[in-house]
């Protein structure tokens, strides 16, 4: 925990905020006036994404850096930082962790309906300014779901954080860790993804202005986030339910359960931290953004020709 921790914590930081520089020039750059429809159909998923990429930046810098603390250097609970480390670490968890399912889940169905080729399914995708509307209300809602748990994490027998309310606690075993954020999400990723995929391969590799291969390395990457997603919070909800249902009835926890649970905690941050490199991997738009934030490329070309426009006009 403390090693693979510390290693997730550094490259999974530096890549969510590398996930939210770029994501924030594709939502947020300048729409070309010729060109606005396909800029609409980019910005609105990457609206998605990068309201994903700061819940995972959020997952990471709190919730994963009291996991090494407590996990990985054995600092124990007490009545002083209970609040800190189990309320609202917890609190933290679940609203950021919701709020990353729900804008992938939203992506994916933006990504399937812009790349179907009926043409009725391709206008249902949300304006802009729904999109927004739409991010907001899922925030509020996520931290209003979130509340019982910064009421009822409190501090355990073990020095350890638990859950005092029975009743809440199988609320959030079936409920929040089983169904929201395991079966939920597997099974609507996989129906849209599955048809995004299918759509994908019905479009032409691209076309005049080049925007089919645009929006389908956005499809691609939301699909490559997908499995990312499942591949992390299967084994975590698995694991849940085992040490909170079978392990009591064998009584205390083995060596080969306490390691079978740091392993499924590992692997419950691969979907943030990774997104960044699978991304970068699997995308050359993304590719070149990076390289030109590296690079310290700018493009000031279309600055220079403005003026110079304005000027033949005039005279």
């Amino acid at each position: 925990m403390i090693v693979i921790g510390i290693i997730m914590y550094i490259f999974g930081s530096i890549g969510c905020v590398s996930n939210i520089y770029v994501f924030t020039k594709w939502s947020f750059s300048t729409r070309n006036p010729t060109d606005s429809h396909r800029k609409v159909r980019l910005n609105n998923s990457s609206l998605y994404l990068l309201t994903t990429a700061i819940a995972n930046l959020i997952l990471i810098i709190y919730p994963l850096a009291v996991r090494i603390i407590v996990d990985g250097f054995g600092y124990l609970v007490t009545n002083l930082n209970e609040i800190f480390l189990c309320q609202i670490r917890y609190y933290i968890l679940q609203t950021a962790l919701m709020i990353s399912l729900i804008c992938t889940c939203l992506a994916t169905i933006d990504r399937y309906l812009i790349t179907s080729r009926t043409v009725r399914l391709r206008h249902l995708s949300a304006s802009r300014h729904l999109t927004k509307q739409i991010i907001i209300f899922v925030v509020i809602l996520t931290n209003l779901h979130s509340i019982p748990t910064a009421i009822y994490y409190n501090r355990s027998r073990v020095y350890d954080c638990t859950i005092s309310s029975l009743i809440y606690a199988n609320y959030y075993l079936y409920f929040v860790v089983v169904f929201l954020y395991g079966i939920f999400p597997i099974c609507f990723l996989s129906i849209f993804g599955l048809l995004t995929y299918k759509n994908l391969r019905t479009l032409k590799r691209t076309d005049n202005t080049g925007s089919l291969i645009r929006d389908k390395q956005l499809s691609e990457m939301v699909l490559f986030q997908c499995l990312a997603l499942v591949f992390s919070y299967i084994p975590y909800c698995i694991q849940q339910i085992y040490f909170s249902k079978i392990h009591q009835l064998n009584g205390p926890p083995t060596s080969f359960d306490l390691l079978f649970r740091i392993v499924t905690i590992i692997l419950f941050y691969v979907n943030p931290v990774t997104s960044f490199y699978i991304f970068f991997i699997s995308t050359p738009n993304f590719r070149r953004q990076i390289k030109n934030i590296v690079l310290c490329h700018n493009h000031h070309v279309v600055n220079r020709i403005y003026p110079l426009t304005i000027a033949n006009d005039g005279s």
